[in-house]
C-alpha cells in the first residue's frame, strides 16, 4: 500500500487519489510533477546531522580557550544538545581528525586535518579574484571609481580598478606605483602596518604632490591615528587637487594587511560629507573580503 501510494518512489501509477487528477484532462502525473518532491525522510535526517556536527566543528573553533579545547559538558550546553548526541557527531569528525580529544581531560580542540582543510583553501585564494565582485557592487552602490591595491614599500600598487564608463575617468592604472603618504588606500594600509614601515616611508621622503598633502610626519602621524580609530582613510584632494577618496584596509588569515580598496571621485560628486557617509560602507567591504581572506576580524 505505501509503495502504490508514492509516485516520488517511481513505482507506477497505482490510481491513488493522488493521481485522480489525470480524469481532468491533465496529462497522467502532471499535478504531482509540478509539486516539490520532499526530500526522504533519510536525507532529512542526515542533513540535520551533518548541520549539528558543524556547529560542534564551529564551536569549539570559536571557543577553544586558546588551544585547550572544549569539555564535553560545555559543548553539550551550549548547543542545546545530549552529551550522547555530541559524542556520536564527533565521531567522524574525529575520523577524520578535524577534531582531537585530549587523552587526559577528555575536551575536544581543531585537529590537524582542520589545518590541511584551511590551507587547501588558502592556497587556492586569489585577492584579485575574492574581492572582484565586492568591487563590482561597490562600484554600482557608489557610482565611483573602485581600486583595488597593495603593499610595495614605500608606496602602493594599483591591482584592480573598476570604474563607470559614463564619469570621467581617474589617472590611475593598474600596475602603476602610488606614494603611500598621500593616497587613501595606501594610509588605509600604512595606519595598521608595523613601525618600521611608517618610518621607511618618511625616510623616503614626504614630497608635496598638492596643494593638501600632508607632507610632515607629525600630521601624517596623527592621520594614521585617526584612521586606525575610524576604520577608513581620506584622501582629500592629497594626491590629485580634484579628487577626493575614502579606503579601508583588508586583512589576511594571519590577521596582517595586506591591501586596501577605495571609492575615488571629482570633488564636485565626492564631497566631504559624502566622504563620510561613504566610510563605513567602504570599511564593511574591506571587512567582508578579509573574511573571505580567512581573517577573523568581525563583520558588522
Amino acid at each position: 500500500m505505501t509503495d502504490t501510494a508514492s509516485p516520488a518512489d517511481g513505482t507506477p501509477d497505482g490510481g491513488t487519489a493522488a493521481d485522480g487528477n489525470a480524469a481532468d484532462g491533465a496529462p497522467d502525473g502532471g499535478a504531482d510533477d509540478a509539486r516539490p518532491k520532499r526530500p526522504a525522510t533519510g536525507d532529512r535526517n542526515q542533513s540535520s546531522s551533518l548541520r549539528r556536527a558543524l556547529a560542534v566543528l564551529g564551536y569549539v573553533r570559536d571557543h577553544g580557550n586558546g588551544g585547550r579545547g572544549v569539555p564535553l559538558g560545555q559543548l553539550a550546553e551550549s548547543l542545546g544538545l545530549n552529551k550522547s548526541t555530541v559524542l556520536r557527531l564527533t565521531g567522524p569528525l574525529l575520523d577524520e581528525h578535524l577534531l582531537d580529544r585530549d587523552r587526559e581531560t577528555g575536551w575536544f580542540r581543531l585537529g590537524h586535518g582542520s589545518l590541511r582543510l584551511g590551507q587547501a583553501y588558502l592556497s587556492t585564494l586569489d585577492l584579485r579574484s575574492v574581492a572582484a565582485e565586492h568591487l563590482r557592487r561597490l562600484q554600482r552602490e557608489a557610482g565611483e571609481t573602485v581600486h583595488l591595491t597593495v603593499w610595495q614599500a614605500p608606496g602602493i600598487v594599483y591591482l584592480d580598478k573598476v570604474e563607470d564608463e559614463t564619469n570621467v575617468r581617474m589617472a590611475s592604472r593598474v600596475g602603476s606605483r602610488a606614494p603611500a603618504y598621500c593616497t587613501a588606500t595606501g594610509k588605509a594600509i600604512l595606519a595598521w602596518l608595523p613601525e618600521e614601515a611608517v618610518a621607511e616611508v618618511v625616510a623616503a621622503g614626504l614630497r608635496p604632490v598638492t596643494a593638501w598633502t600632508i607632507a610632515d610626519e607629525t600630521h601624517l602621524r596623527a592621520d594614521l591615528a585617526r584612521i586606525r580609530a575610524r576604520g577608513y582613510s581620506i584622501d582629500d584632494r592629497e594626491n590629485e587637487p580634484e579628487v577626493r577618496c575614502v579606503a579601508a584596509p583588508i586583512f589576511d588569515h594571519t590577521g596582517e594587511v595586506t591591501a586596501a580598496l577605495s571609492v575615488s571621485g571629482l570633488t564636485s560628486r565626492m564631497t566631504a560629507a559624502r566622504v563620510r557617509s561613504l566610510g563605513p560602507v567602504v570599511a564593511q567591504v574591506g571587512l567582508r573580503i578579509s573574511r573571505e581572506l580567512g581573517s577573523d576580524r568581525p563583520v558588522g
